[in-house]
């Protein structure tokens, strides 16, 4: 089933691929990024001093890279099709990292409201937004002291010609949930996009000008909502998917539409391209056999077993203590075959079909697939 699932996969991306290769490709100097763990090229990590266990990591980077994936992130696709580097965290010093072709400020667990006490991680939207504007500073500072570090730096003109991405918005629903009522969570979502769009306007402020605003998937769908909130089958959809999380993410995606479309008609110098990743998961679950997956909602590594193998109280890679028994949440056998790595995170074989759609062109407002300006590089 496996060499099967990679034919499949093969001959969808090469049929995407054949569509655009005499296309133009963006031409972005830079790349600066704002997210959750949908985009986290390991700021939690670096922020908050805590590891990530294998088998994260193992099926690209052969050992934990800071992403909460066993590959690459859609993000790294995207910076690949672009023939850009992929991005180091804003948070992470070690190692001499190059900011040459921009940052990522994403961090997983992060929410667009400003974190409280009990959030997994403290920098919230207008964090990362407060964490750019000290960056430009800081590189134009540097830039002016002379040219030892310009090799690892941005030129002043990337702030004005880089993109601009966003990934950002699940976490704020999600958590919502576990406190508030449906009703509740959709009464939230004007305050949230305010914020979001306070932000925004800040970065545009400072020069930017392409921005490219993901929408929120599919939430009803991971394993971990479907384990809390689904253990009434009335409360799930026809594709085992729990009603009250999707109905939120399509109302705070539809309200995200509408800021983008208000956003660009208030900026007529800039570019607010809005992608529907909402459409492209939901796709991939309710079709994951024509797209050579096995599993859509069953996490590949944790424990508990089919249905979802997921449990809230180990993480995948860690070992505890669970009801008397040490136990340790393992990763299945091969990734490619799952839409879902840790109950939570896309695999990197579903993020890299994600991404394929996304650069079709065709899940865009506005739409490129007359222009498309993307050739997603094969690497298997």
């Amino acid at each position: 089933m496996a060499t099967t699932a990679f034919i499949l996969r093969i001959l969808t991306l090469l049929l995407i691929s054949s569509s655009i290769a005499n296309s133009i490709e963006f031409n972005y100097p830079a790349v600066f990024n704002f997210g959750d763990s949908n985009s986290d090229t390991g700021g939690l990590v670096a922020g908050i001093g805590d590891g990530l266990d294998p088998p994260n990591g193992q099926t690209y980077f052969h050992r934990p890279s800071g992403r909460f994936c066993d590959g690459r992130l859609i993000v790294d696709f995207l910076m690949d099709a672009m023939d850009l580097p992929f991005l180091n965290p804003y948070l992470d010093s070690l190692g001499t990292p190059s900011f040459r072709q921009g940052c990522n400020f994403a961090t997983a667990g992060c929410t667009i409201l400003p974190a409280t006490p009990s959030s997994v991680s403290p920098f919230s939207f207008g964090i990362q937004v407060a964490q750019f504007l000290r960056f430009k500073a800081r590189v134009l500072e540097l830039l002016a002291q002379g040219k030892k570090l310009q090799k690892y730096l941005p030129t002043e003109d990337y702030f004005v010609k880089g993109l601009y991405t966003f990934d950002i918005g699940q976490n704020d629903l999600a958590g919502g949930f576990y406190s508030k009522s449906l009703d509740q969570v959709l009464a939230s979502i004007p305050t949230i996009l305010m914020e979001f769009e306070t932000g925004i306007k800040k970065l545009y402020d400072q020069g930017a000008r392409n921005f490219w605003i993901h929408n929120t998937g599919p939430l009803g769908c991971l394993a971990q909502n479907v384990a809390k909130f689904g253990k009434d089958s009335s409360k799930l959809d026809e594709l085992g998917c729990v009603n009250s999380h999707n109905q939120a993410a399509k109302l705070f995606n539809l309200q995200l539409h509408a800021l983008c479309k208000k956003l660009q008609g208030q900026f007529s110098d800039a570019n607010v391209t809005y992608v529907d990743i909402f459409r492209i998961k939901s796709d991939l679950i309710a079709n994951y056999s024509r797209y050579g997956f096995e599993e859509p909602i069953m996490a590949c590594c944790g424990y508990g077993g089919a249905p979802l193998n997921y449990d809230s109280r180990i993480a995948c890679g860690q070992t505890k203590v669970i009801n008397g028994t040490s136990v340790t949440a393992k990763g299945c056998s091969d990734s490619s075959e799952y839409v879902n790595w840790d109950g939570i995170h896309y695999t990197d074989a579903a993020n890299q079909y994600v991404s394929s759609q996304i650069l079709t062109g065709k899940y865009s407002d506005p739409p490129f697939s007359d222009q498309m300006p993307f050739l997603l590089k094969l690497k298997f």
